[in-house]
C-alpha cells in the first residue's frame, strides 16, 4: 500500500488576514503610476519639457504633504 501524504495543518485564520492598506496599496500605487504618466503626457503636448513636468508633479506632491 502506498503511503499517504501527511496533509500539512492548516493554517489559522489570523495569519491570513490582510489589512485594507495591504489590499489597496497595490492598486493605488498603479494609479498614482497611470497618473502621473497622463500629467507627463498633458504637459508635453502643452510644449513642457518631460523634466519641468516631472518638476512641477514633485512640486505638488511637496505641497500636499505640507511641505
Amino acid at each position: 500500500m502506498p503511503k499517504t501524504a501527511r496533509i500539512p495543518p492548516v493554517v489559522p485564520h489570523d495569519d491570513h488576514i490582510v489589512t485594507a492598506k495591504e489590499a489597496l496599496e497595490v492598486s493605488f500605487l498603479r494609479l498614482e503610476q497611470e497618473v502621473e504618466i497622463r500629467l507627463v503626457a498633458a504637459a508635453l503636448r502643452a510644449g513642457w519639457s518631460a523634466d519641468d513636468a516631472l518638476d512641477a508633479i514633485d512640486q505638488l506632491k511637496a505641497e500636499e504633504n505640507g511641505q
